[in-house]
């Protein structure tokens, strides 16, 4: 299976998604969740944060906090350096920057072209993974980020405005 061609696509199911390589594997994100990429910038830590928050950078005057995808994914450290990148998405707890080891592609797909995690793998699945995209040459992990960074599974309180 690969990406749809444009002269069967329908755009009313398409989806846009943007992947990138966390501990050696690949996952992809809706890219309407993505506001940048930047390189990686050395961060600043934050005393008692959990294990996967490596710390927050500026971005423009705007601090967030850097997250080690790997991490909270339940994947292992990611040893960051030069050759890494910050994915920076907006999320409903706020911005964050992804600590990724690469971003390889975007791709516009059918909706449909996802298998969904629970029918190819029980419900052995955390929530966040939103299904598998099989392509020609490789399989993709979709995930959904704001389950990833969902308040109740990471036990911690909303922001004070997203309870608005």
């Amino acid at each position: 299976m690969k990406p749809e061609s444009s002269s069967n696509f329908d755009s009313a199911s398409a989806i846009e998604l943007i992947s990138f390589i966390v501990r050696g594997q690949e996952f992809c994100v809706d890219i309407s969740d993505i506001l940048e990429i930047r390189g990686w910038a050395q961060e600043t830590p934050i005393a008692q944060a959990p294990d996967y928050v490596r710390g927050v950078i500026s971005l423009r005057g705007v601090v967030m906090p850097v997250v080690d995808l790997g991490l909270r994914l339940g994947m292992g450290a990611t040893e960051a350096g030069e050759r890494n990148v910050i994915v920076v998405a907006h999320l409903p707890v706020g911005q964050v920057g992804l600590l990724v080891e690469a971003v390889c592609d975007t791709m516009m797909i059918q909706s449909g072209q996802i298998q969904a995690s629970d029918s190819v793998a029980g419900h052995v699945a955390p929530d966040f993974i939103r299904g598998f995209l099989p392509l020609e040459d490789r399989m993709v992990t979709v995930l959904t980020l704001a389950r990833v960074f969902d308040p109740d599974l990471l036990g911690v309180p909303a922001p004070a405005d997203a309870a608005a």
